[in-house]
C-alpha cells in the first residue's frame, strides 16, 4: 500500500544523483565537442538565449531590442538564462548548469515518489531516481538549452505536492486556503515553463475531489480558491504581457507552431500514435514497459480511495500525450514535446520490476525468465546512454554547421539595415542581431501565422515588408528553386546535413521586380 507523505530533505542519494547528472551532461558535451564543438541541439535554444540577453542588457522582453514580442514559451527558463548573461558566463555553460540542476531535482523528487508508491520494496526509490536521470531522452533535454527539463522537474514537484494533500492540516479555512495556494503557486511555475502545465493542475484538482481529500464541498471550494489565488499571482503578469503584445493570453509560439505543423494532423490517427509513441520509447524505456504495466496494475488494484492520486502521474502522462496527438502530433527532435511523459512511466518501472522478480522466485523457469528480463532492462540503460550521447553530438553538429555557420556569414556580409527574412530565428538573432527581421515561421512575426502554409502569400508578405535577404533550408523555402525572385548568395556546404538529408542552409538575395510579386509596394 502506498506510504504516507514524505519530506524532501537532502539525503545521500541526492548527492549521488547530482554527481551522475553532472557527469552525464559533461559526457554529452564531450560527445558534441568530438563531433564538432559544444553548443545546442536545437535552433530554438538560441531563441531563449536572444531573449535572455536582451532581458539582461536592456531589461526588455524582446527578440529585437526596442521591439517587445512574445516568442518565448518558457519565460521562467528564459529569465534563469538571463542570470548567466548578467554574470557574463558562456551561454552553453550556464544552460548546461541549469540542466544539471533540473535533472538532479527531477531524480530526487522521483526517489520520494517511488518510495511513496512502493514503500515495502527495497531500493525502489534510489533505483527509480537513477533510472530517470540516466534516461538518454532526459539527459538530452537537460543539455538542450530548452525549457523541457525544467517543465518536467516542476511537474514532478507538483505531483509530489498533490500527494502531500491527504496528510496536511485542514482544521481551519486558513489552512485549507494555504494548502491550495501552494498548489496554485507551483502550478503557475509549471505554466511559466510550458503553458500545458495547466493540464496537470486541472487533472490533479479533479482527482483531489474524486478522492474526497477535502470531503465537503465548501472546504473543497475554499481549497480551489486558494489554488486560483496562488496560480494567479504567478500567471497573471505573464498573461498580461502577452495580451498587451499580441492580444492573446498564450505566447505567439503556440499558435505559430500549431499552424506550421498542421500537416501532421492530416495523418491517420493510428499512424500518429505509432510515430509519436515509438519516438518517445526509443531507448531503454522500451525494455521497461512490461514492468511499468505491472507497477501501474499493482497500484490500480489497491483497495484504497487514494489510488487515483497515486495514478495521477500516468493519467497526466496519457492526457499530455493525447493533447499533442490531437493538436500538434509532431515527433521530430526525438519527440521533445512528449518527453514529459517519460518520467510518468518510469516512476512505476522499478517497483514493477521488483514485483515481477518476486513473482518468479519460486519457480526455476520463472526465476530465469524474470531475472533475465530485469537484467536486460537494467543493462539497456547504460547502452542507450551511450547511443543518446552520439545522437546529441550529431544534433549539436547539425545546428553548429548549418544555422550557426550561416548566421555568422550573415553577420559579416549582410547590412544590418536590410530587412532579413528567416525561418530559424534563433542562431541568427544571437550571432547576427539586427533590427529588421521577418520571421517566416511566425514566432516574432505573428502576421505570418494565418498564411503560414500558403507559400505564395508568404512571398507576397515578404515583398510588402521589403525583405532583401532570406535564410532557409530547402524544406523551409516558400519559393521554388527556379523562382526568379531569389538568387543564391551563400550555402554552408557542410557535409553532415548534406549526407543525411541532401540539404544545406542557404542565404538568398531577393529581387521583387521579377516574378509574381513584380511591382508590389513595400510597407
Amino acid at each position: 500500500m502506498p506510504a504516507a507523505a514524505t519530506r524532501l530533505g537532502i539525503r545521500p542519494i541526492d548527492l549521488l544523483l547530482l554527481l551522475i547528472s553532472a557527469l552525464s551532461i559533461i559526457g554529452y558535451t564531450i560527445f558534441a565537442a568530438v563531433y564538432d564543438r559544444a553548443g545546442f541541439p536545437l535552433d530554438d535554444s538560441w531563441i531563449h538565449q536572444v531573449y535572455a540577453r536582451n532581458l539582461a542588457r536592456h531589461g526588455e522582453w524582446a527578440y529585437i531590442p526596442g521591439q517587445p514580442s512574445a516568442a518565448s514559451s518558457g519565460p521562467l527558463y528564459t529569465a534563469a538564462l538571463a542570470i548567466g548573461q548578467l554574470l557574463g558566463l558562456s551561454p552553453v555553460l550556464w544552460a548546461h548548469l541549469l540542466g544539471v540542476i533540473a535533472l538532479t531535482v527531477a531524480g530526487s523528487v522521483s526517489v520520494r515518489l517511488a518510495e511513496q508508491l512502493f514503500p515495502n520494496l527495497k531500493w525502489v526509490g534510489p533505483g527509480t531516481g537513477l533510472l530517470i536521470i540516466l534516461s538518454w531522452h532526459l539527459i538530452w533535454a537537460a543539455a538542450s538549452g530548452m525549457e523541457t527539463m525544467w517543465f518536467i522537474t516542476f511537474s514532478l514537484i507538483l505531483i509530489w505536492r498533490f500527494w502531500q494533500e491527504p496528510g496536511l492540516p485542514k482544521t481551519t479555512h486558513q489552512q485549507v486556503l494555504k494548502n491550495g495556494m501552494v498548489i496554485g503557486f507551483i502550478s503557475g511555475l509549471c505554466y511559466l515553463n510550458r503553458p500545458e502545465g495547466l493540464l496537470l493542475l486541472g487533472l490533479g484538482g479533479l482527482i483531489v475531489w474524486v478522492c474526497r481529500i477535502y470531503p465537503d464541498f465548501k472546504t473543497f471550494v475554499t481549497w480551489g480558491i486558494g489554488v486560483a489565488i496562488g496560480a494567479a499571482i504567478i500567471m497573471i503578469p505573464y498573461i498580461a504581457i502577452n495580451l498587451s503584445l499580441i492580444g492573446e493570453p498564450l505566447p505567439s509560439t503556440v499558435r505559430a507552431k500549431i499552424a506550421y505543423n498542421a500537416g501532421f494532423r492530416e495523418e491517420f490517427i493510428g499512424t500518429r500514435i505509432w510515430k509519436m509513441g515509438i519516438t518517445m520509447l526509443a531507448g531503454a524505456q522500451l525494455m521497461w514497459v512490461p514492468a511499468v504495466i505491472v507497477g501501474i496494475i499493482a497500484i490500480a488494484r489497491q483497495k484504497i480511495a487514494l489510488k487515483w492520486l497515486y495514478l495521477l502521474p500516468i493519467l497526466w502522462g496519457l492526457a499530455h500525450f493525447t493533447v499533442y496527438l490531437i493538436v500538434m502530433p509532431v515527433y521530430f527532435h526525438h519527440g521533445r514535446y512528449v518527453m514529459p511523459v517519460l518520467p510518468t512511466l518510469l516512476l512505476y518501472g522499478v517497483g514493477g520490476t521488483w514485483i515481477i522478480v518476486e513473482w518468479g522466485k519460486n519457480s526455476a523457469p520463472k526465476r530465469v525468465l524474470t531475472r533475465t528480463l530485469a537484467l536486460s532492462a537494467i543493462l539497456a540503460v547504460p547502452g542507450f546512454w551511450w547511443i543518446g550521447g552520439k545522437v546529441y553530438g550529431e544534433d549539436v553538429k547539425l545546428i553548429n554547421t548549418e544555422m550557426v555557420k550561416a548566421s555568422k556569414w550573415v553577420e559579416l556580409n549582410v547590412s544590418k539595415e536590410d530587412v532579413f527574412a528567416v525561418h530559424d530565428i534563433g542562431a541568427l538573432g544571437y550571432f547576427a542581431p539586427r533590427e529588421h527581421v521577418f520571421d517566416i515561421a511566425g514566432l516574432v512575426s505573428p502576421e505570418v501565422v494565418p498564411i503560414i502554409t500558403d507559400r505564395e502569400k508568404t512571398m507576397e508578405l515578404m515583398c510588402k515588408k521589403g525583405a532583401k535577404w532570406m535564410m532557409v533550408l530547402t524544406t523551409q523555402n516558400p519559393a521554388e528553386d527556379d523562382d526568379p525572385r531569389i538568387e543564391l548568395a551563400y550555402i554552408t556546404d557542410s557535409p553532415y546535413l548534406k549526407e543525411i538529408a541532401g540539404d544545406n542552409m542557404k542565404v538568398y538575395t531577393l529581387d521583387w521586380t521579377k516574378g509574381n510579386t513584380r511591382g508590389c509596394t513595400p510597407q
